[in-house]
């Protein structure tokens, strides 16, 4: 059976960018270490006046489509993955098809479109529709273009400010793919949460606590139904695992829980348990509170074995290279941590064909995924011409002021007549107006 996966893969971030520790931290009267290192955050990617979801989408589905010489033709489906979406009826898609069409001779007439939302997770959904519909043979051997593009912006003042961000990445799903082939094997966990919603709003209303909460306990079930079909999972068993990053420090939380589990009836546990003691085990105890409480000690003197250090060093420090750099991008972000591992892998000269990735997913409300990815033979050449430092350092600095300026331009409740722009388009799909119906224009600069 012909493997499905991503045979390609692009980025596309904002053209501006907010330097959090400089910029930021001073204006909110905040130590710089608390985005430094609390977060683990240290710029943010913003869109410039005339850039939005759709000029990203459709700017970094370009570069796809020339780099790998496709054409509409190539193309059977068109799915966007978006918490951005300025829409109720019509999708983005069809939008980003319609910019697609003006600089390629053919339509894309012929190609299913669609949006998904589901918070953040809804670009990994968009590759299981992709990956289905391959499977099911309805595709007339041509590829799926997945994109997840997204503005995450927060209510000045909110919170969560200083995790904004805003990028697209765009993605190839084909049979014999290039980069990674996805597993058939998937786990689930979801729930009915209001951690993080916009209920007919533009900046999300978010329970902060609770949101860390959910998202580490959709992953732990998510883990564990995944193994109920995939079998036992080990530490050793997975070149890098990326996660959803909403923040690098979501990530660190993540990492030591997962490993936690991992670990659990190994022989790492045993050769941890001189050091540290094996992990509690409920019967052991005689109410859930003192076990909960045990775990959580042992987790603590987890986190400071050098065992424990090494693997994260290793696993899941690399997957956070771009995140740090750019801010959240929703839909986007565990594509971005996976593409961030296996730039990491080239640059260090690692050989990883049919080594394994460990890909969690998660969307608020809530949801998370878990599945495997395994790294093809042509992964190399892919991610030689992914050109992410040039798009970052290309970026343009913004003062506070400006990203005060920038951030009312992109605020659906504020009508900014002043839209004058920081950078100067070029090559690109750009916004151009409104049209008769209150439609959003666009066009090839």
């Amino acid at each position: 059976m012909v493997g499905v996966g991503i045979d390609a893969i692009e980025i596309h971030t904002g053209k501006l960018c907010l330097d959090l520790g400089e910029t930021f931290a001073p204006e909110m009267g905040d130590d710089p270490d608390k985005y430094r290192k609390g977060l683990g955050l240290y710029t943010s990617s913003f869109p410039d006046s005339y850039e939005d979801i759709v000029t990203m989408g459709a700017n970094a589905a370009h570069r796809l489509m020339k780099r790998t010489g496709r054409t509409p033709a190539d193309i059977g489906r068109i799915d966007v993955a978006t918490e951005s979406a300025f829409d109720n009826s019509k999708p983005v898609s069809t939008y980003i098809a319609g910019c697609l069409e003006q600089v390629f001779e053919t339509t894309f007439h012929h190609a299913n479109k669609g949006e998904r939302k589901f918070a953040c997770i809804a670009g990994t959904q968009s590759l299981d529709d992709a990956y289905n519909w391959i499977r099911a043979g309805r595709h007339r051997g041509r590829s799926a273009l997945v994109i997840a593009t997204d503005t995450a912006l927060y209510a000045r003042g909110d919170a969560g400010e200083a995790t904004q961000g805003a990028g697209a990445v765009a993605m190839l799903i084909s049979e014999d793919p290039s980069l990674v082939e996805l597993s058939p094997e998937q786990g689930y966990g979801s729930a009915d949460e209001t951690d993080f919603l916009k209920p007919n709003q533009q900046f999300p209303s978010v329970d902060g606590k609770r949101s860390v909460q959910v998202y580490l306990s959709r992953m732990r079930e998510a883990l564990q139904d995944y193994e109920s079909v995939a079998g036992d999972t080990h530490p050793d068993d997975f070149a890098f695992i990326p996660f959803h990053t909403p923040f690098p420090g979501m990530v660190r939380k993540a990492g030591l829980l997962g490993y936690r589990h991992v670990i659990r009836d190994t022989g790492v546990e045993e050769e941890l348990a001189a050091e540290i003691g094996r992990q509690p085990r409920p019967e052991a105890f005689d109410d859930d509170q003192t076990y909960l409480d045990a775990v959580s000690e042992y987790t603590d003197a987890l986190k400071e074995t050098t065992r424990y250090q090494e693997w994260y060093e290793q696993v899941i420090e690399p997957t956070l290279n771009i995140s740090r750099y750019v801010g959240n991008w929703y839909t986007g972000s565990v594509h971005v941590a996976r593409a961030s591992a296996l730039k990491h892998a080239l640059e260090q000269d690692r050989e990883l064909t049919g080594d394994r990735l460990l890909v969690a997913s998660y969307g608020s409300g809530a949801q998370a995924e878990i599945h495997t990815e395994t790294v093809q033979d042509g992964w190399k050449e892919e991610i030689a011409a992914f050109d992410i430092d040039e798009h970052l350092d290309a970026r343009h600095d913004i003062t506070f002021e400006e990203y005060e300026r920038i951030h009312d331009i992109h605020n659906h409740d504020i009508k900014s007549e002043d839209v004058e722009e920081f950078t100067t388009p070029s090559d690109e799909f750009v916004f151009d107006g409104w049209g008769r119906m209150g439609e959003r224009k666009y066009k090839f600069v």
